[in-house]
């Protein structure tokens, strides 16, 4: 078996330390050696339906233990595992689906209905019992004690994640066995985590900063402690019922924890063991970094920016966050950034150009979507002007981000922009070309319809919609339209009625965006 794999992680845990809690979920707690037991039947189950290898498998269930038995299950096959955010609509699971060809689905109660709905014809299992047609992990842990063993090679691939690309159409990145352990390593190894740490499993596992919890606790052979946010008395119980000492956010987690219309200040005393705050996914505020150092005294705040097409980029030390709190920091270890302009020369000093990625964490590529993998994953040539290539035996590959940014005097980065008009929100990115495509589809009244981001701290950005039709529809009627095809975090916070809409002087046929949101802006 390949040392550069997640089951090594998990086996070497069970064996090292079976007697330790790997998880609490609500409550319940299940130690390393009843962990690899589990993951071991349902893995079992899972090889002998004997698909072939790298098929994939689609995870669509609410977080829970078993939801981590499953994702470990299947990457303790040669099968590919493909999260489906609980968020996604029936026809945006039913397009992932079929975009990389899904053939077994886990799912749970509330989520069968809707894997159902869109007729559904590979293999499917319910993490609770739901009818005698559908196997259960319940029957699983029952019916299945025979002993497991796999063989996993660190370089086939191991995951393939969605998000939004350059065409609106959700994109997979294909992530390898190797690109999961390395971000685990290198995470562990900047927050210094530990074996007593307790890591807060709030985010949701559909992403790698997500899924990223379950494979340091593995390696560190920690804790993970699973929560759902409801609302931050919850929370807060949470931190101090399950002991939690690393707190992994995305910026929305904060301005839900500090909501002033339903945060009750905590006695601060409790969180003394939080000693470490992550937060990726979405620019921070300098009240959100108060909010937490008010609140979590002992704790060191750890501002990161990743990208979709590598794990991580730079993390800015905590000494600095209150120093220069609108940096992303410097490069993670083994990772080498440069700033280009369009000349493909280094940028000097606060010059804005394209941040390029060189190094590790970089993932295999988008899954059957060779232009948008073209346009991001470049040879090392484009750093010809830039770095000494001189020798070069074998071509390299970097990552083109798309993220506009500078570097000042002392080499600390700072994000600008995108090169794109991804929307990105509460931390996930929205292709406005989704959003108008269903109002095209599905409100035929609507003549034009434009979909952009503006600037909202609380949220990075929020999602606006600008229309023209033969009237003002009500705005409750648009919504509930918009809801019936899309995930809650992709309904636009404002709508925007106007009888026409500008357009772009050099192509009557698009939408002028920028002229549309000069103008709000200055509503």
């Amino acid at each position: 078996m390949s040392i550069n794999c997640i089951r090594v992680l998990l086996e070497n845990a069970a064996l090292s330390h079976p007697d330790k809690t790997a998880l609490i979920d609500k409550g319940d707690k299940l130690t390393y050696a009843e962990l690899l037991s589990k993951v071991n039947q349902i893995a079992l189950y899972l090889q002998e339906l004997e698909l072939p290898k790298g098929a994939r498998l689609g995870i669509y269930s609410n977080k829970s233990a078993s939801q981590v038995i499953a994702i470990l299950a299947v990457l303790s096959t040669d099968y590919i595992l493909v999260p489906l955010t609980r968020l996604l609509k029936p026809e945006q699971v039913q397009y992932i689906i079929e975009d990389c060809d899904i053939r077994c689905i886990i799912t749970d109660k509330l989520k069968l209905e809707n894997i159902e709905e869109i007729n559904f014809d590979g293999h499917i299992v319910s993490i609770e019992t739901a009818h005698k047609e559908i196997p259960s992990f319940e029957e699983i842990f029952k019916y299945y004690n025979k002993p497991y063993a796999c063989n996993i090679n660190g370089h086939d691939n191991a995951l393939i994640t969605y998000s939004f690309g350059l065409t609106g159409t959700p994109k997979g990145i294909v992530i390898s066995h190797r690109n999961l352990i390395d971000s685990a390593r290198v995470v562990s190894q900047y927050l210094q985590l530990n074996e007593s740490d307790v890591i807060s499993g709030l985010l949701i596992f559909n992403l790698d900063y997500g899924l990223n919890q379950i494979f340091c606790a593995l390696i560190n052979k920690c804790t993970l402690a699973l929560h759902r946010f409801i609302l931050p008395d919850d929370f807060f119980n949470h931190l101090v019922d399950d002991q939690v000492t690393v707190l992994p956010l995305m910026p929305v987690n904060i301005s839900q924890m500090f909501d002033e219309d339903l945060f009750s200040h905590p006695a601060v005393e409790q969180f003394d063991k939080v000693r470490i705050i992550t937060s990726s996914g979405g620019n921070v505020t300098q009240k959100m970094i108060k909010d937490c150092e008010n609140t979590f005294k002992n704790a060191q705040f750890y501002s990161m920016h990743g990208l979709t097409e590598a794990f991580r980029s730079t993390y800015l030390d905590p000494a600095q966050i209150n120093i220069r709190p609108d940096s992303i920091g410097k490069p993670i270890p083994d990772v080498s950034l440069h700033v280009i302009n369009e000349d493909g020369r280094e940028c000097a000093p606060r010059e804005i150009g394209e941040l390029i990625h060189r190094g590790c964490y970089i993932y295999r590529g988008f899954w059957n979507a060779p232009k948008e993998t073209s346009e991001r994953f470049k040879s090392v040539q484009i750093l010809k002007d830039v770095v000494n290539l001189e020798g070069q035996l074998v071509d390299e590959i970097v990552v083109a981000s798309g993220d506009y940014v500078y570097k000042d005097e002392e080499g600390y980065f700072y994000f600008v922009d995108r090169r794109d008009d991804m929307i990105k929100t509460s931390g996930f990115r929205v292709s406005p070309f989704e959003i108008e495509s269903v109002v095209e589809k599905n409100l035929p009244q609507i003549q034009q319809c434009a979909v952009f981001g503006m600037d909202n701290p609380e949220i990075e950005e929020e999602i606006v919609m600008v229309y023209s039709s033969a009237g003002e529809l009500s705005h409750k009627e648009i919504t509930f339209e918009l809801k019936k095809h899309l995930a809650s975090y992709m309904i636009p916070g404002r709508i925007v009625y106007r009888k026409s809409l500008p357009l772009v002087q050099s192509d009557q046929n698009k939408i002028n965006k920028d002229e549309l949101k000069r103008e709000l802006a200055g509503q």
